[in-house]
């Protein structure tokens, strides 16, 4: 199927073409309803959110030589005493007590 292209108010957007079985298309008809919007934005939303996630969690970024080691120094090096954090880790959970 050729891809076609609308435009909204700003002449910007494309059109994306999908297949879903009958299950799957209910399923997000249900609840785009249940929120109140549409299938199209509650499927682009959805979409957005987890690319965003995925590609946040594979964060690249470059260093020196020198940087690196100095970075893996400090990961390999042992904590810093932090009272405020083992009193944090000490603390029973609400739902524990």
């Amino acid at each position: 199927m050729p891809e076609t292209r609308v435009k909204d108010k700003t002449g910007r957007c494309e059109v994306i073409n999908l297949r879903a079985s009958k299950r799957q298309k209910l399923l997000l008809d249900r609840a785009a309803e249940a929120l109140g919007r549409s299938r199209s934005d509650f499927m682009l939303s959805t979409a957005c959110r987890e690319a965003e996630s995925v590609l946040l969690d594979r964060c690249y970024f470059a260093l020196s030589d020198d940087a690196f080691q100095r970075f893996t120094n400090m990961l390999d090096s042992p904590p810093k005493e932090n009272p405020g954090l083992r009193r944090l880790l000490r603390t029973k959970a609400p739902w524990d007590k």
